[in-house]
């Protein structure tokens, strides 16, 4: 989609040099919103303070299993930690610029900075 993305790097509206020939089936888009909301709940939830390329992953997998249905092994990584981010991710000032503020689940919100 257009527009520049919360998610560095993979929230890019490109293919990248390391995909460009890769045998890909099919894609998702994941927005913005659904990133960051499984980004806290990784956080509150499961205890893993990661990245929002890691919350973009776990919303696509969800996406993924729903599509597929029950009777299906699906697998992702969890591959960036939330400390990289912290001034952008996890700041109250940056998500509500953003527009992005509400995707953080109200309880989980204690865990941003000013």
């Amino acid at each position: 989609t257009p527009g520049d993305s919360i998610t560095e790097g993979i929230g890019q509206g490109r293919v990248t040099q390391n995909l460009k020939d890769a045998p890909i089936d099919d894609a998702l888009a994941i927005k913005d919103v659904d990133a960051v909301e499984w980004t806290f709940r990784l956080l509150h939830e499961e205890g893993f303070f990661v990245g929002a390329s890691t919350g973009l992953n776990i919303a696509a997998a969800k996406q993924v299993a729903e599509l597929m249905g029950p009777g299906h092994t699906i697998v992702t990584c969890l591959c960036d930690t939330g400390q990289r981010y912290y001034g952008k991710l996890y700041s109250r000032k940056v998500l509500q610029d953003r527009g992005l503020l509400d995707a953080v689940p109200e309880p989980y919100r204690r865990s941003l900075h000013d």
